[in-house]
């Protein structure tokens, strides 16, 4: 059965969170935004850099995604003359990641391999979040867009100099698994 495609088109984007959770951005789908007024942006395996001159909308781009990520959402993002902006990500995601269990957690059907995130801002600013087409909170975004999504501007490299994440970056290294609670366990 194949899988289904909520932008048309099959794709795929890399993204290593931590380099431990595989997640794929499969596409990115943009209406009414600042000046785009509709663009589907389907994504292919492999590196996808994106680049161009100063001004060419990049940032766009990047605030629009941020927006399906749970990002603040302000009136002036939706392009003049429309009613409302609307933006959904497509995400595939592997079996074990935790985005998976975030949507169990939060009373939402958790087990498929894609994942869509969706945001609807109104010319007012009033927005409304979605997530594999159920309504839900712009927190709950928020959470599964940390899980799924890390962006880095020139010179960031907030992943890396986390020491929360320098254990988990080490046994990734070391292909050494290690459950949530082994050290719990052995303190018990």
């Amino acid at each position: 059965m194949p899988r289904r495609c909520w932008l048309g088109r099959r794709g795929a984007y890399m993204i290593k969170r931590h380099y431990l959770r595989p997640t794929m951005l499969l596409g990115l789908n943009i209406r009414d935004i600042v000046l785009i007024d509709r663009l589907d942006l389907a994504l292919r395996p492999g590196l996808c850099v994106l680049t161009g001159e100063t001004g060419a909308g990049k940032s766009i781009l990047l605030d629009a995604l941020g927006l399906a990520l749970g990002k603040r959402a302000e009136s002036g993002l939706v392009r003049t003359g429309a009613q409302q902006a609307a933006v959904s990500a497509e995400f595939s995601v592997g079996r074990n990641h935790p985005a998976h269990a975030i949507l169990r957690e939060a009373g939402l059907d958790g087990d498929g391999e894609a994942i869509v995130l969706r945001r609807l801002v109104g010319a007012d600013g009033r927005s409304r979040a979605f997530v594999n087409d159920e309504p839900a909170s712009v927190g709950l975004l928020r959470e599964l867009g940390d899980s799924l999504v890390e962006i880095q501007g020139q010179f960031e490299q907030r992943g890396l100099l986390d020491p929360a994440n320098h254990r988990m970056i080490l046994d990734a290294f070391a292909e050494h698994s290690v459950t949530p609670n082994a050290g719990l366990a052995r303190l018990a």
